[in-house]
């Protein structure tokens, strides 16, 4: 690389040093002289000075340079690694937050179906219970037939039905309906019946027997027993009478049946 050369004059103008020998002062015009002398006896030019002072300065540049590109990337790479930190514990965060969510809906969604099968199961069971607790009343029911076969037994349930009936009603005046095949006993236990009605009141009773209107054929026995034109009735069947004493026992038939509900508190 060659630079053009300049004299003296031009180097003191623009302030570059020589050699650093002194130019302060004009009277050391000489000595400059002689040590220029010097220096192109031993081979070094003017230029040669300048070459290395700009080499020296570029390079001292250069690595200033450097040093402050290394000061920058190793600052920039702190400054991304702490937003990279940040952003990823944030997102962790967020992710973490998100699958604690799914989770205990998981979990609450869980609990529900089990909620909900387990109820079912008590329902499919309870369901069962009442079908089977039916089935053996309407198999009961089927048996008291077998109380009606008993001419004189069946005589003594229809004489407490129609006494049963004559103290609910408390009237002068009753009419009474039975089955079409029971007329015959019903006409047998109707004096008795009025008989105790009358030692229990001290009052007098008349029962008419209903000779066109009978209990369905369905019914399996008992009397009816109605007062001011029908707005008053006393429905004293074997059917519903059995029905009431299922309700009233429904508790001791399920204990028999199923045995006793851990769960249950209150027996009434």
């Amino acid at each position: 690389m060659s630079y053009p050369t300049q004299d003296k004059s031009s180097l003191y103008k623009s302030g570059m040093p020589t050699l650093g020998f002194s130019t302060s002062s004009s009277t050391n015009t000489e000595d400059c002289a002689i040590s220029n002398g010097f220096a192109r006896s031993i081979g070094i030019t003017s230029n040669d000075v300048l070459d290395r002072k700009i080499k020296q300065m570029m390079g001292f540049i250069e690595q200033e340079a450097n040093e402050k590109v290394e000061e920058i990337d190793a600052k920039a790479e702190e400054e991304f690694n702490i937003e990279k930190g940040r952003l990823v514990q944030q997102h962790r965060l967020k992710i973490m937050e998100t699958y604690d969510r799914k989770e205990k809906a998981v979990e609450l969604q869980k609990k529900i179906q089990s909620s909900t099968m387990l109820n079912q199961a008590r329902l499919r069971v309870l369901k069962a219970q009442d079908d089977h607790v039916g089935n053996v009343i309407e198999e009961t029911k089927k048996r008291l037939s077998d109380i009606t076969r008993d001419q004189a037994k069946y005589l003594e349930v229809l004489k407490s039905l129609i006494v049963q009936g004559l103290f609910q009603l408390m009237e002068a005046t009753v009419a009474l309906r039975c089955r079409e095949v029971d007329v015959s006993l019903v006409q047998r236990a109707v004096p008795d019946a009025i008989k105790v009605y009358k030692q229990a009141t001290s009052k007098e009773a008349v029962i008419k027997i209903d000779t066109e209107c009978f209990l369905p054929t369905g019914t399996f026995g008992g009397v009816e027993l109605s007062a001011m034109r029908g707005r008053i009735r006393v429905v004293n069947t074997l059917e519903t009478r059995l029905d009431m004493i299922a309700q009233q026992l429904l508790p001791d038939i399920r204990n028999t049946l199923f045995g006793r509900n851990p769960n249950r508190r209150f027996l009434d």
